[in-house]
């Protein structure tokens, strides 16, 4: 079934048509939770969180993008994590590792990604969670700044702004760190 099929099946009250949905737009919800909120627990908390609110509030959704809708309501499930996390920490953040290349890469090259991938995590966990979203939303995702715009419920300038911030924010962490590539 096309998309717009599926929502309308959904908001009549179709709980297969939103599986369908969620299983569209899961990987996409998870990894976004996950590189907001840096652990595995609290992501897949906050994902579940998101399609739960979604397929409640599926009947309000009127039209538009559906993905930029979706990784709104993401992006608010990962603030209340992020809250709840400042005011109960349990462990530290997981580590992103970058995935190896479909070729096999020596020991020292995979060392080498996997170190850039834990700066890199480090990076991202040190900014600004508005910076965050705006900078994984775009860079990592994809998502036009319109749509971003539209995901953050936040102007176009304050979506730039947010992402060269948190870029270079990104570029000062790597530097101290000595981890651009040249």
């Amino acid at each position: 079934m096309e998309e717009g099929d599926l929502i309308l099946a959904s908001k009549k009250g179709d709980l297969d048509s939103f599986n369908q949905l969620v299983e569209r737009y899961q990987r996409e919800v998870y990894n976004l939770a996950l590189r907001m909120l840096g652990n595995s627990q609290a992501a897949e908390d906050a994902t579940q969180e998101a399609f739960i609110s979604a397929f409640r509030g599926i009947a309000r959704f009127r039209g538009g993008n559906f993905r930029a809708w979706l990784l709104r309501i993401v992006a608010n499930a990962c603030r209340d994590q992020l809250r709840l996390l400042r005011r109960r920490p349990t462990i530290p953040l997981d580590a992103l590792v970058l995935e190896a290349d479909r070729d096999t890469p020596s020991p020292e090259d995979y060392a080498l990604r996997r170190e850039l991938g834990e700066q890199i995590a480090k990076a991202l966990a040190d900014l600004l969670p508005d910076q965050r979203l705006a900078v994984i939303l775009c860079d990592i995702e994809g998502l036009s700044y319109e749509e971003i715009a539209q995901a953050m419920n936040c102007s176009l300038g304050t979506v730039r702004s947010r992402i060269s911030r948190g870029r270079g924010r990104l570029r000062r962490h790597l530097a101290e760190h000595g981890e651009l590539s040249p």
